[in-house]
């Protein structure tokens, strides 16, 4: 099993790395639930060696495209996430006071807890683009508006992968421009 999580989150990052879809600074988040990377129920048989694994990965995610990573909590500590503080404050977020534990929090929120460099907790963000382990529900914390990504690789494990991006809002109708080709089929009255 640990072969295949591995091989299968690295197959997921380098699309990620692959993709345009990422840009130095943006918020990532994570959400994963190592008991369904196992094939188990969600929040049943959580693994700290699935989450080093992931992470390790994540980590390398991290390094080459630039962005910063969120880790989401489970639904006991109602989806908060774990980041470093200094982008924390980069972005403006608050601080809240809980440290994750397997049961609460989550074995990848507390394995990003122990190995993030000064880490801290807050209770939403708004992130450009994120990946969700084991559907685990991190639309709430995705700018608008979100576009899911088609990647190749669909699990991790036995988990389900669905990985998302945004877009800035289309506005303006029918006689709005969207891209510079448009711009020059375009007249006025």
């Amino acid at each position: 099993m640990a072969t295949t999580v591995k091989e299968d989150i690295k197959h997921i990052v380098d699309e990620w790395i692959e993709s345009s879809y990422l840009n130095k600074g943006d918020l990532f988040v994570v959400g994963c639930s190592t008991s369904e990377v196992a094939g188990e129920h969600i929040g049943t048989s959580g693994s700290a060696r699935i989450a080093e694994d992931l992470f390790e990965e994540l980590m390398r995610l991290k390094e080459e495209s630039g962005i910063h990573i969120a880790f989401q909590c489970c639904e006991h500590l109602n989806r908060a996430l774990v980041l470093e503080r200094a982008v924390m404050r980069e972005h403006r977020l608050e601080e809240v006071s809980v440290i994750p534990v397997r049961s609460a929090g989550g074995s990848m929120a507390t394995h990003a807890y122990h190995h993030l460099n000064d880490p801290v907790v807050v209770e939403e963000i708004t992130a450009n683009a994120g990946i969700d382990i084991g559907d685990t529900f991190i639309g709430m914390h995705i700018k608008k508006v979100a576009v899911p990504v088609r990647f190749k690789q669909k699990k991790i494990g036995e988990a389900h992968v669905t990985s998302v991006r945004s877009r800035p809002k289309l506005i303006g109708g029918n006689r709005a421009v969207y891209t510079i080709e448009q711009q020059s089929s375009v007249t006025c009255d």
